[in-house]
């Protein structure tokens, strides 16, 4: 059905289904986190990462570390989304992950067979012939920059002396950072891959724990409602289905709402847009374009 050009402007006028950004008055009240500071990078200004998505244990920190890894290892948990490059004295510094569909491919050891900053990024012939719709756009490659899936820095897994398309990286999409996500591999927050790629070298020792490796040194975990990793608990399983019904709730409340909008500028339900959550990304991810939708409000 045709919409009017008139509607289209009264919908978009709607505070309740205007995309949802910030105020410029709210974004520059933020306080800015340590450690998660805007940087100047060369030529590109990383942002300061919002403090929303600096939950406790989402964030990068100096912590005990008892597992058997030698010091100057990288060791990759994407079953608890974390990172650890292991210092002298059974320390070892946490970094905060979102881990994609390739992430989970790999397991076992490598070594950081090279590095890059703002590196660019292309698809394989193979993702576009099988998805042209995604990834032909793409063919010609991507710059690095700050639109690009794979952030200020990059760190490529080889094994036996070859790629095997395992990635560190940075990534611009913050909300990611902490939850599963529908592509790439290891994404930490721009900051943070910058702090990590200062710290190792080619040649690195990578592992990538097992299951049976992240139960023995980080517990059982689970995602809680809003898709945030935390350690599985009776309480935890319980605060989750609290949170889940508030959501619930909350959704059906804003669904009438957004039904209601429209009905009184006299669309119908069918015609009425469906405006993106306010945490849904568009990015390529390392894998190429997908929509990914987390949250960590709440």
């Amino acid at each position: 059905m045709n919409i009017s050009f008139a509607r289209i402007a009264a919908i978009l006028a709607l505070p309740l289904l205007a995309a949802c950004a910030g105020s410029p008055t709210q974004s520059t009240a933020e306080v800015e986190v340590p450690g998660y500071e805007g940087v100047q990078d060369g030529e590109f200004f990383i942002q300061p990462v919002p403090e929303k998505y600096l939950f406790e244990g989402n964030r990068r920190e100096e912590v005990a570390y008892t597992a058997d890894d030698a010091p100057g290892m990288i060791v990759v948990d994407t079953f608890a989304r974390k990172l650890y490059y292991v210092l002298e004295g059974g320390r070892a510094i946490r970094y905060p992950i979102a881990v994609g569909r390739e992430g989970l491919s790999f397991r076992g050891a490598g070594v950081i067979g090279r590095k890059s900053e703002w590196p660019s990024w292309q698809p394989t012939a193979n993702m576009i012939r099988t998805r042209p719709d995604l990834y032909a756009a793409y063919a010609g490659g991507l710059p690095g920059g700050l639109e690009n899936p794979l952030g200020a820095r990059a760190m490529y897994l080889y094994r036996g002396g070859r790629d095997t398309m395992f990635r560190i990286h940075g990534t611009v999409d913050n909300a990611s950072i902490g939850h599963a996500t529908s592509a790439g591999c290891i994404r930490l927050f721009n900051q943070d891959a910058i702090d990590l790629y200062g710290r190792v070298d080619t040649g690195t020792r990578v592992k990538v724990r097992s299951q049976e490796e992240s139960l023995a040194a980080e517990g059982p975990m689970m995602d809680d409602a809003y898709g945030r990793v935390v350690p599985e608990s009776p309480q935890a399983i319980a605060q989750k289905e609290r949170d889940l019904a508030r959501i619930a709730k909350a959704s059906e409340r804003d669904e009438k709402q957004r039904l209601a909008a429209c009905k009184r500028r006299g669309l119908p339900a069918e015609d009425c847009p469906l405006p993106l959550p306010e945490n849904a990304v568009v990015t390529a991810g390392t894998s190429g374009p997908s929509t990914v939708a987390t949250s960590t409000d709440g």
